[in-house]
């Protein structure tokens, strides 16, 4: 089986009746792990990541807004009210 260059080998270990990885602590703190992941089974094989959000808060929403730079400045909300 081939290998990409940043593949790594880990041993599975056993956990109760199960069998699990010991991730490297120096992995967990890259991707910002701490408490759990999301596992994902792929036809090829699983993915691991972290939990994302749901849902932007109102600050987070915001300050995408801002970074996207668009030109908001002939929108007229009241065009649209239905109120003449």
């Amino acid at each position: 089986m081939n290998q990409r260059p940043d593949a790594r080998e880990v041993r599975l270990i056993a956990i109760s009746a199960a069998k699990g990885i010991r991730l490297p602590r120096a992995l967990l703190r890259q991707y910002g792990w701490s408490d759990s992941i999301v596992l994902e089974e792929l036809e090829d094989g699983v993915f691991l990541r972290g939990k994302k959000p749901d849902e932007l808060s109102w600050k987070e929403t915001y300050r995408a807004m801002a970074a996207s730079q668009e030109d908001w400045s002939e929108f007229d909300p009241a065009v649209a009210d239905g109120v003449d």
